[in-house]
């Protein structure tokens, strides 16, 4: 049985971490590089870095924060935001990402996932989707979740991976921030299509959540931000209960 991972996000505006609900009203949760130090010494599997206003603000991912973070931690370490080119992942990778995840480079220019898959491995390419369900269909976002497409989520899953990507991060605008519990549903239905691993994100608000989303949702990794960047959710304890729930996780 592969194991579990859980996955801390620091969403990165203004050199700051932040946190919203339905991808608005952000308030701030501290230092990144702090929290990322954190994390690593906390039992997290894996980071992932968003750097959330980048596409929006027309520039590139802020190197030097990548450089701090990649200093302090020692697991695996995925940046995106603003990432459009083989030599964007060029950089990063030189600033210590493991990997990088791209959203609207890769909508709009799909040919990107091959290019850099080719270059770099596919284990190094995350092609993460923002996707609203919508009168019962999911249709995927662009430029952290302001610009709607007619783009359906399962169509786009597909063609990432056949694109050459190494892992898919779906976020349910629906459910991020709210603490309801992840869209299992959707995931489920992500999971049976491909056959790449699916990181669940969005909706995170208790540790029976993490269970039911690899449980219900059958997802690889479940990411989440808030309730570790409060500490409403211990990590430690977290991987204890799914343990206790028969799924396996690394202690």
């Amino acid at each position: 049985m592969l194991t579990k991972r859980i996955v801390p996000c620091l969403d990165i505006k203004d050199g700051r971490t932040v946190k919203g609900v339905n991808f608005v009203d952000l308030r701030d949760a501290g230092d990144p590089v702090v929290l990322a130090k954190q994390y690593a010494e906390l039992g997290a599997d894996e980071l992932v870095f968003l750097d959330i206003a980048a596409t929006l603000e027309n520039r590139k991912t802020m190197h030097d924060m990548v450089l701090k973070v990649a200093e302090q931690v020692n697991i695996p370490f995925t940046v995106g935001g603003g990432i459009s080119s083989v030599e964007d992942v060029d950089d990063l990778l030189h600033c210590g990402a493991d990997k990088v995840s791209i959203n609207s480079s890769a909508v709009k220019r799909p040919e990107l996932i091959n290019e850099l898959s080719k270059k770099f491995g596919s284990q190094c390419v995350v092609v993460a989707i923002d996707a609203k369900q919508i009168e019962g269909e999911w249709f995927v976002h662009l430029a952290g979740g302001t610009i709607p497409t007619d783009i359906k989520l399962f169509d786009w899953a597909k063609e990432i991976e056949d694109r050459g990507a190494g892992e898919i991060l779906f976020t349910s605008m629906n459910h991020d921030g709210t603490k309801g519990g992840f869209a299992n549903e959707a995931l489920a239905t992500l999971s049976e299509l491909v056959n790449i691993p699916i990181i669940a994100s969005g909706g995170a608000g208790t540790i029976q959540h993490f269970a039911d989303t690899f449980k219900l949702g059958k997802a690889d990794a479940a990411l989440a931000a808030s309730v570790f960047h409060f500490e409403e959710i211990s990590i430690i304890e977290l991987k204890e209960e799914l343990r206790k729930q028969n799924i396996e996780v690394r202690l």
